[in-house]
């Protein structure tokens, strides 16, 4: 991953648990400032079911972007969505089933500007496309290992900086 500093990687068992700790460690680390959340429509059972949770069990309100006939969200569509209490943005950069890219830099570009954490699942990227956090502008990346031909139940999540985020698994060494 291009642009990207040691400690701004974390590893994970795969992309599922990558995506899982932006998501929900945003939501709830940021549910004082807002409960509004957006996704696409076409995300991974490992992002869709993380906002369907949050929505039915911890009150958060979710929408879920339309896409096109070539299966791609809008950023118009997404700059009409963006609320005062919007606090996470999340959209796959490659969809699993169809192929189809994302707009990821603009709609990184749309969220910084309007101070909105940003996470994509680029779990389908790896060795297809250029990974550079610092152009796409995201906050958050989630990869899987097994797309590059590396173990199963290996992944890691990118958080940028400075960005917060809440982990879910506490304890250990």
């Amino acid at each position: 991953v291009l642009g990207c500093k040691g400690s701004e990687v974390v590893f994970t068992s795969g992309g599922t648990e990558s995506s899982n700790l932006a998501v929900f460690g945003t939501a709830r680390l940021l549910r004082d400032k807002g409960r509004h959340l957006i996704t696409s429509s076409i995300e991974h059972h490992a992002v869709l079911h993380c906002f369907d949770y949050l929505e039915r069990k911890e009150g958060f309100t979710v929408t879920r972007l339309p896409v096109d006939s070539t299966g791609r969200v809008s950023v118009d569509d997404l700059r009409r969505a963006l609320r005062p209490d919007t606090v996470l943005v999340s959209v796959m950069a490659a969809n699993n089933e169809t192929g189809t890219l994302q707009p990821v830099a603009e709609l990184g570009a749309l969220c910084r500007e309007r101070g909105i954490l940003f996470h994509t699942d680029a779990v389908q990227t790896p060795g297809k496309l250029k990974l550079d956090v610092r152009a796409t502008d995201v906050d958050f990346l989630s990869l899987s290992a097994h797309k590059l031909h590396a173990p199963k139940g290996v992944g890691l999540l990118y958080v940028k900086r400075r960005v917060p985020y809440h982990p879910f698994v506490i304890g250990g060494g």
